[in-house]
């Protein structure tokens, strides 16, 4: 289950899983914010405090998470078509989960439109291949990887004309 992607299954199978893998990066996002909010503005004071602006962050987040993922494929179920409608509808939700936390129509409504815009640009850029994150390669994979000899060019034994020295 850890090691699920999203995109493992087709559009409206595994709404669970689904789900589970949008809340895991909405619980790590919450965390890195709630920490940040913690450390640098709040400051609470004791144990209870600080598990409250914790989860004051952690439980909107992954409500947003979850909300997308099974309207999204819910919508799919209901409608039977794999388009871009159901993304948006999963980005309203989530903005609408987003207004219910900061108790502002004002502000859940704007959210919730450009979610569901993102939404549509992160399901066109599915459908049509689109790299959004690239791999980067990397110097050292495994432990074995320092034997590798990972410099431009090649020592030029005519170059060496240094000594050890004598003693």
């Amino acid at each position: 289950m850890l090691s699920y992607k999203y995109y493992d299954s087709p559009e409206g199978h595994d709404i669970y899983k689904k789900a589970f893998v949008t809340s895991k990066y909405a619980a790590l996002s919450g965390f890195g914010a709630a920490t940040f909010d913690v450390l640098m503005y709040s400051h609470p004071k004791g144990i209870i405090n600080t598990a409250g602006r914790y989860l004051w962050y952690l439980g909107p987040l992954v409500g947003m998470a979850s909300a997308f993922s099974v309207t999204a494929n819910v919508a799919q179920n209901i409608r039977g078509k794999n388009d871009k409608l159901n993304y948006f509808l999963g980005g309203v939700a989530a903005g609408s989960v987003y207004g219910a936390w900061q108790r502002s129509l004002t502000a859940g409504v704007p959210v919730a439109v450009v979610l569901g815009a993102i939404a549509v640009v992160k399901k066109t850029g599915i459908d049509e291949g689109w790299t959004f994150i690239p791999d980067i390669p990397q110097a050292t994979k495994t432990i074995q990887s320092v034997r590798h000899d990972w410099t431009y060019s090649k020592d030029v034994e005519e170059l060496k004309t240094w000594t050890t020295g004598s003693n």
